[in-house]
């Protein structure tokens, strides 16, 4: 085989030539970048996806490496297209520092020397930076300290190629800043692709041992175009091999114009959450913290299921139920307690036995007696508007009693004697009773004035009273008729004071009605029952009831005119039983002469038998339970009568019993036998009242019974 020339004095002869090859391959590269990269990422015919020489596209055969530009035999053949370096992939990083491109000047100068003495003898080999990496010979010579071993596969691929420019296959990003490719360690394929003559001016890349000089002669006279051109070798591949580590480290200046990479890309201070695939995924790779905070976070609730419902509910609703009974216990427990009543246990009424009575009543007119408070004895006649004359002197007295109040004992307001009191007292003469001793200019009290009226019967002082009391007759009269109406008295009619006229009519059940509620103003029975009445000039006058001081009578008046007839309104008492019980009856019309004394004595015989049929009958015991307290909320705690209960009445009458708390306040507790009220059989004057008293302590209500109230 025919030696190689050697690469120093080929070096010598041409050294712009070289130069300017070299430009022109940087300046095709960095044209070309572009289409190199999709090149290299589509058809991976430059070894980087499977780290394999490319075949050739006519004999099917593998490409041999790239051979240099600059040849060390064919120096006039044109400078080949580098081959782009296939970009990154997602795990490379930027070289912290590219490789400087070398001055290949200097490189051929300062190289020529020492590429003779290192390139074994008869091997042409272009070795401008052999420096970088130095080859085993195979003559067994010493190999500087330098140059690490090659392994046999390399040492057996080594063919003559031309790389200078292997360093700059960078690919250009899109974004138009090319920014430096880092150097990936060679597989053990690449590395025995390397030729001996390569130009490396990296500073990691190891120059191969040379080949052997025949061979490569006969090689370098036959490569086609394409593999006259030079073809990147990833520095890095797939493979798991071992990255060499360069003979001597050098720090290789980036070149000029290109930027530098950052060292690691800069985040947000708040990333956001990573889009989920469709499936619900999270995109492969490292989460941020933020993004792992947001993943626990957002996680889904569980699936609803009942009992999970049910149970959420009771963990909702039991605090708020059990707030809401711990203020209904409070609210229940501070409320105000109802105020205590009493309750009848006992009956509430008794009926005495036997049938009505019957009273020795006159032949005419009518009749009516009732015991204020008990009801009706009896009645006779019929019950129609009747003349009753001086009777209606009642109600002029009631009316002025109850306009001007008269304590007993007391006289009164003085009233003056007008000129129409001492004209009428000239009607004497035409048979009007009067009080003929007044005179002008003088003086009568209230309390004289009354009796002058209810005992001499004074038609004249009657019509002064009204006068005093209403400014005159008529207004007097309106009052006496309302208050009538008032009482119940429905068939009665006044139309003057005295009772003289005989449009003042009545009945015996409506005089009634009237003299029960005369009887209960004590300074009018202090008068009415008085059998006779000194006026102030000294005359005595007597009264013209005659039933009175007799018989128990108190009263209460007489009236007779000849159109009315004799006329008694009487009332009488009679202590039974422990009360003192009123008797209140009328007598009317009765015109047998003496008209007077005919009425006096039928209404005398018609007290006495009332009187004789009252009768008393012990309805309660001492010490017997009539009734109850109840607190409002259940509780209830027994009371009982402090004396003898007696019901006064008559034979077919029946009394109202009745308990009640005698207008005083019932306590919600207190010691037994505290008197809380009072049991009352029948009404009026003769009524019977028994206090009554707590038979045990009476206590407030439980706090059960609190909890437990409704109202």
């Amino acid at each position: 085989m025919t030696p190689a020339p050697k690469p120093e004095a080929k070096a010598a002869a041409e050294p712009a030539a070289g130069d300017d090859r070299l430009k022109a391959a940087v300046a095709a590269w960095v044209a070309n970048a572009e289409d190199a990269e999709g090149a290299g990422d589509t058809a991976g015919t430059d070894g980087v996806q499977t780290g394999k020489p490319r075949e050739s596209a006519k004999s099917g055969k593998p490409e041999e490496p790239a051979r240099s530009a600059v040849s060390a035999k064919s120096t006039d053949e044109p400078a080949a297209k580098p081959a782009a370096k296939a970009a990154p992939t997602s795990d490379e990083k930027p070289a912290d520092k590219p490789a400087a491109e070398p001055d290949e000047k200097s490189d051929e100068k300062s190289g020529e020397g020492k590429k003779a003495a290192d390139a074994p003898a008869g091997k042409p080999a272009d070795r401008p930076t052999a420096a970088f990496g130095v080859a085993k010979p195979k003559n067994g010579a010493a190999k500087p300290a330098e140059a690490p071993a090659k392994k046999p596969a390399d040492q057996a691929a080594d063919k003559p190629a031309d790389r200078p420019t292997a360093a700059f296959g960078v690919v250009k990003p899109k974004n138009g800043t090319a920014k430096p490719a880092e150097a990936p360690a060679k597989k053990p394929a690449d590395q025995a692709a390397d030729k001996s003559g390569g130009d490396q001016p990296t500073a990691l890349l190891k120059a191969p041992a040379a080949p052997a000089a025949g061979k490569a002669g006969s090689k370098g006279t036959a490569d086609s175009d394409s593999e006259r051109t030079s073809q990147f070798v990833p520095l890095k591949s797939d493979a798991a091999a071992a990255p060499a580590k360069p003979a001597i480290p050098i720090s290789v200046t980036p070149p000029t114009g290109v930027p530098k990479a950052p060292a690691e890309a800069e985040r947000t201070k708040q990333t956001p959450l990573p889009p989920r695939s469709a499936a619900g995924a999270e995109p492969a790779g490292p989460a941020a913290p933020l993004d792992l905070l947001a993943q626990l976070t957002n996680t889904p609730p569980p699936p609803e299921t009942p009992v999970r419902t049910a149970v959420r509910r009771v963990k909702i609703w039991t605090p708020l139920v059990a707030l809401l009974l711990i203020v209904f216990c409070v609210v229940q427990a501070f409320r105000p307690l109802p105020d205590p009543t009493l309750k009848l246990t006992a009956s509430k009424s008794y009926a005495f036995d036997g049938a009505k009575p019957s009273l020795p009543w006159p032949t005419e007119g009518q009749g009516y007696v009732e015991v204020s408070g008990l009801g009706t004895i009896g009645s006779f006649g019929e019950q129609k508007p009747v003349p009753i004359g001086s009777v209606a002197k009642t109600m002029t007295a009631y009316m002025v009693l109850k306009n001007h109040p008269l304590k007993q004992g007391e006289n009164g307001p003085m009233i003056d004697i007008d000129a129409k009191a001492v004209s009428d007292a000239g009607k004497e003469s035409e048979g009007e009773s009067v009080l003929n001793t007044v005179k002008p200019g003088q003086k009568i009290s209230l309390r004289d004035a009354l009796s002058a009226v209810m005992i001499p019967s004074a038609n004249n002082i009657a019509r002064l009273l009204a006068r005093w009391d209403s400014q005159s007759e008529e207004a007097f009269i309106k009052k006496m008729n309302v208050t009538a109406k008032e009482l119940g008295m429905k068939n009665t009619t006044y139309t003057d004071a005295s009772g003289l006229m005989e449009t003042t009519v009545s009945t015996a059940e409506d005089q009634v009605k009237l003299g029960k509620k005369a009887m209960e103003i004590p300074a009018l029975v202090a008068i009415t029952k008085l059998p006779s009445w000194k006026d102030p000039s000294g005359t005595t006058h007597r009264n013209y009831n005659t039933l009175v001081p007799f018989d128990g009578a108190i009263g209460i008046k007489t009236g007779s005119t000849t159109k009315a007839g004799g006329n008694l309104l009487f009332a009488g008492q009679k202590e039974i039983g422990g009360t003192t019980q009123l008797i209140v009856a009328a007598v009317l019309g009765q015109h047998k002469a003496p008209i007077i004394d005919t009425v006096n004595a039928v209404s005398k015989k018609v007290l006495i038998a009332a009187q004789g049929e009252l009768r008393d009958h012990k309805v309660v015991k001492k010490g017997d339970v009539v009734g109850r307290v109840d607190d409002g909320l259940g509780g209830t705690t027994p009371v009982v009568a402090t004396k003898d209960v007696t019901a006064v009445g008559w034979s077919g009458l029946t009394v109202n019993i009745t308990l009640n708390d005698a207008g005083r306040k019932l306590p919600h507790s207190a010691k037994a036998g505290t008197e809380v009220g009072q049991l009352t059989v029948g009404s009026g004057p003769g009524q019977v009242r028994v206090p009554v008293t707590l038979k045990k302590d009476l206590a407030e209500p439980s706090f059960g019974s609190k909890l437990t109230r409704l109202g």
